[in-house]
């Protein structure tokens, strides 16, 4: 039968001659009003079968890395055949017309040595590649169960209907991968920022496993870290076909697939595991896996791994894909150790206060950092057994040194949980190297996705150049620092919100250089508000008074200036809140820092 002579066919005239311009201008109009492909490819299918009435058809698109053609859209063939059928280039009618770039018609496929079968009864073939800028993208191919069925008639006007399709398939295929590619940086934005607010390990792995197969399907799965050791790396975290499974191997960095990513710092796709020697076969289904490295500040904490039961079923594209995503999961994971870490801490604190005074001393630098062109200097007296205050010293490159010094909301345990949370956060951060202003701008976001009720943090953060003799100054609620200079002194004047409260604060920043003899101190309010026997403030004038007075001493002696006198005011009272002080001291080249007392 000839479908160009059926009365139901739209392209043949009243006279019954085939308007060919009529039926390659319904091609064009669907070409060009189809982006999505599978849809585009069905209605190929359907204009196809007008102009050629067939029981077997297929689209096959050519995957560029491997040579190889893949059934994308059929009919007639079985699913399990079309879904694992692959042809290389030239291999097969269907490769031979890829290879040759031209219409490949058999009239009898008994008598063509090239055929490779997959139905039976198959008796003549038609295959078209399709062609876009002179470079092959895939093959339509047609069979049909009787000899000599296919007309010079119809290679032509596949051969026209082929020429415009490639492009519509390409076009699809470009819009898809576009589309596929925004889907997936939003949805690995919503996971980096989900994952981000988990501080339960063991939620935030289950999590990791839920959120990743909506990015890229996977039939077994595991999560696995590095042990304290650092030459193990232990399952944490397994599913297999949807089910939680418990692992308890551990693999030696020098054995797997996953020791050797970790031990190179480098993702691994295997095509296929069985042809790699690397593999250790846990689960004997798994014939493609991908494994990729979780890397905080360089350092490999584990990796995730993934594993599917069809060959080659992971590509460059997933790889990258969960490069990026790993990096997100990697600084989740370290997040909700920390927190687990204070948690820890916690339940040390309501058992024993007096060790948890000693923890909360280590957490504090055991001395000043060792300057060319300053002395440092610092003391920190909680009003309770434990307090709220911090100070930190972070090293910057280039002979820069970050000053943090803070007060946290409350008193007790919580504040110095918080303000644990808080030191965590800015040593995590200061690897980055950020400005003053933009420490303060990147703590503010964290603690407000974190958001703890009536919790929050002042804090001054400050960079000075041990070369260039410049401090650079941000504040957040801290009170105003004090500069001293030839026996004046004045407020720094800079100030701003405190953190974890307004999400949308911003902070300003205040650069000043500095000679021999300056002094830069630091201190929470808790020197200001301490109290006399009659209820009396300490207040700033005093504090500037005894900072004028002693401002030729040492950094440290300068410290202990300062307390004395706090501790006259107040003496009888008790403490309402905790006094921190950071003096930074300018001496010239070759100055030195004492060993900080508290």
């Amino acid at each position: 039968m000839n479908p160009l002579t059926s009365d139901r066919d739209p392209i043949v005239s009243a006279a019954g001659i085939p308007s060919v311009e009529s039926f390659l201008l319904e091609v064009a109009d669907v070409v060009n009003t189809t982006l999505d492909l599978d849809t585009l490819l069905q209605r190929v299918a359907e204009l196809v079968r007008r102009v050629i009435d067939y029981e077997i058809f297929a689209i096959l698109l050519l995957e560029p890395k491997t040579q190889e053609l893949r059934v994308r859209f059929s009919i007639g063939h079985p699913p399990e055949v079309a879904d694992r059928f692959r042809l290389k280039v030239g291999e097969g009618i269907t490769g031979l017309a890829a290879l040759r770039r031209e219409l490949v018609l058999v009239n009898d496929v008994t008598k063509e040595a090239q055929y490779v079968g997959c139905m039976r009864g198959v008796r003549s073939e038609l295959a078209v590649p399709l062609i876009v800028k002179n470079r092959v993208i895939g093959v339509i191919d047609i069979e049909a169960p009787q000899r000599d069925y296919f007309t010079g008639e119809h290679a032509r006007l596949l051969t026209l209907i082929a020429s415009r399709i490639a492009i519509g398939i390409e076009n699809a295929r470009l819009y898809t991968r576009v589309s596929r590619q925004a889907r997936t940086l939003g949805l690995l934005f919503d996971i980096s920022r989900e994952l981000s607010s988990i501080l339960n390990l063991d939620q935030l792995l289950k999590r990791i496993g839920e959120r990743l197969n909506e990015v890229i399907e996977y039939q077994m799965f595991s999560i696995l870290l590095l042990d304290s050791m650092g030459t193990r790396l232990q399952h944490r975290f397994s599913m297999r076909f949807n089910e939680n499974v418990a692992v308890k191997e551990e693999i030696p960095l020098s054995e797997g697939l996953v020791g050797y990513a970790a031990r190179h710092k480098e993702p691994v796709l295997v095509a296929d595991v069985t042809k790699d020697p690397r593999y250790i076969m846990l689960n004997p289904e798994t014939r493609t896996e991908l494994v990729v490295p979780l890397i905080y500040q360089d350092k490999v904490i584990g990796v995730l791994d993934l594993e599917h039961t069809r060959r080659g079923y992971y590509n460059e594209g997933h790889v990258r894909t969960m490069t990026t995503l790993a990096a997100q999961i990697a600084i989740a994971i370290e997040n909700a150790r920390l927190y687990e870490r204070i948690l820890q801490e916690e339940r040390r604190l309501e058992r024993d206060l007096a060790m948890a005074r000693e923890i909360q001393r280590h957490l504090l630098p055991p001395c000043c950092p060792i300057l060319t062109s300053a002395q440092l200097a610092a003391r920190f007296a909680p009003a309770h057994t434990i307090g709220g205050d911090m100070y930190d010293f972070l090293e910057y490159s280039g002979g820069r040194q970050a000053i943090a010094v803070g007060d946290v909301s409350g008193k007790g345990a919580p504040a110095a949980l918080y303000a644990a949370l808080v030191s965590g956060m800015l040593r995590s951060t200061s690897t980055s190297e950020p400005s003053a202003a933009e420490m303060l701008a990147i703590l503010n976001t964290s603690l407000n996705e974190r958001r703890i009720e009536a919790h929050f943090v002042a804090l001054l953060y400050a960079v000075w150049d041990d070369r260039e003799h410049v401090m650079q100054i941000a504040n957040s609620g801290l009170p105003q620092p004090i500069f001293c200079r030839n026996g004046k002194v004045e407020m720094i004047d800079v100030a701003g919100l405190p953190l974890g409260l307004f999400e949308d604060a911003d902070y300003d920043e205040l650069t000043l250089s500095a000679e021999p003899g300056d002094v830069f101190v630091f201190f929470s309010d808790g020197i200001l508000d301490a109290r006399s026997r009659s209820g009396e403030l300490f207040g700033p004038e005093p504090l500037e008074q005894i900072v004028a007075a002693n401002c030729h001493l040492s950094a440290d002696d300068l410290v202990t200036a300062v307390f004395e006198a706090v501790n006259q005011h107040s003496q009888g009272v008790e403490a309402f809140d905790d006094s921190t002080i950071v003096v930074v001291k300018i001496t010239g080249d070759g100055a030195t820092s004492k060993r900080l007392s508290r």
